[in-house]
């Protein structure tokens, strides 16, 4: 077997454990767990310096939610890490700001439609990205007082995967009970206001750990290469494209790089936490270096890779001059690469909010459907869509982008 060969085999070998050995990777759990010690063991092996640092993280599960009105049935689903609640109380409904903010609300279940629920609501201790008005329906429901919350969303795939209907809260620092539905059973709903309703969801939040895995090679750490993708998955994923793909060409460059001796050192950070609502791994990684950002020449992030249709892509933040023109031509001489249009939903935001370089790599076929992808946060997201020579491929340019800066 060629060398080539072996590397897309690895790369399925790395799919495998990630996405169907390990039971998934929500931070908190104990599959996220494995995921990270995988990715240590491994980069160890090849000869690279490593280190673990450890921040809380709450799992949570749920057995199930259920809701009956007026001698009806509707089909709900406890929104994660949301309190789990059993109730039953006058029904209110509220479609927008205004709406809600007139309530008298206390110890009702409330109803949340139109344009209240028409994006998810960033999590209320969420520092990267967190709108006014996301903040002031947060504030008039803690408010409020609700006894729990409906919230009947529809389809929004730039803030919440491909996931239909998807949860409008999904935060463990807002402690009212909360669960979502689809727009149509909304609809239903909406003519049994001021109705008794009850509401069961059982769901729990669970105490647990979770780590960040850096690994470094290289002479001088006052100047560093810093290559990133984020192990962690949604729950319910198994996080193919989203973003094991990302993790396999982590450990394919570590392979490629185990000789490495340069100046520059090269740091592998796999992120713990870009799909959960309080990003505790990125702000542990921001706490521990918010005066070294000016060390990082430049960022690679990698997330959304290796989709089976199309090349991957890359897009640039801030590179000066001669790096964009050493980017362009690496990439250009590559098998598969496409420049795409910059987008912020990725752990690179973090290096550019910081004044460093970045890169961001990922599916083509996922920049060009990302307003109606259906497939991130998804069951299928599963290694079943992954052409696994993308990641191999990846990795090979990165190499020899570092090698070439």
């Amino acid at each position: 077997m060629n060398q080539a060969n072996d590397y897309v085999e690895k790369s399925r070998s790395y799919l495998q454990m990630l996405c169907e050995t390990i039971p998934g990777r929500c931070v908190g759990s104990e599959g996220n767990r494995q995921a990270t010690r995988y990715f240590r063991q491994t980069l160890e092996s090849l000869g690279w310096e490593t280190r673990s640092a450890a921040f809380n993280a709450m799992d949570w599960i749920t057995n199930g939610a259920s809701l009956t009105a007026g001698g009806e049935a509707f089909s709900v689903h406890s929104s994660p890490y949301a309190l789990g609640c059993n109730t039953e109380a006058s029904l209110l409904q509220a479609g927008s700001l205004s709406e809600l903010e007139s309530l008298s609300m206390q110890d009702r279940i409330v109803l949340l439609h139109g344009e209240l629920a028409a994006e998810q609501l960033m999590p209320k201790n969420f520092v990267f990205y967190n709108p006014e008005h996301h903040q002031k329906i947060i504030a008039a429901l803690e408010a409020g007082k609700p006894a729990a919350l409906i919230c009947a969303t529809g389809y929004n795939p730039e803030l919440a995967g491909g996931v239909y209907p998807f949860p409008l809260i999904e935060d463990g620092d807002f402690d009212i009970p909360s669960v979502y539905t689809t727009e149509e059973e909304g609809k239903r709903l909406l003519a049994l206001t001021g109705n008794k309703v009850k509401l069961v969801s059982e769901a729990t939040r669970i105490p647990g750990t979770g780590y960040n895995v850096t690994a470094r090679k290289g002479k001088n750490p006052g100047k560093r290469i810093v290559v990133t993708a984020h192990i962690d998955a949604k729950k319910g994923t198994p996080g193919a494209i989203d973003n094991a793909t990302g993790v396999a060409v982590l450990l394919l460059l570590a392979e490629m790089m185990k000789d490495y001796q340069g100046e520059p050192v090269i740091e592998l950070a796999a992120f713990n936490g870009e799909d959960y609502y309080a990003v505790p791994g990125q702000m542990l990684y921001i706490s521990e270096n918010h005066q070294h950002f000016n060390q990082i020449s430049l960022n690679i992030n990698i997330d959304g890779a290796g989709y089976h249709e199309g090349g991957s892509a890359y897009s640039l933040f801030g590179l000066p001059e001669r790096l964009t023109q050493e980017a362009h031509a690496v990439f250009r001489d590559a098998h598969g690469f496409w420049e795409g249009p910059q987008w912020p939903q990725g752990d690179h935001s973090i290096f550019v909010q910081y004044g460093c370089p970045a890169i961001a790599l990922t599916s083509e076929w996922f920049l060009q459907h990302l307003h109606s992808q259906r497939i991130t946060h998804t069951p299928a997201d599963q290694p079943g869509i992954v052409n696994p020579a993308r990641m191999p491929e990846i990795a090979a340019a990165i190499r020899d982008l570092i090698l070439k800066i």
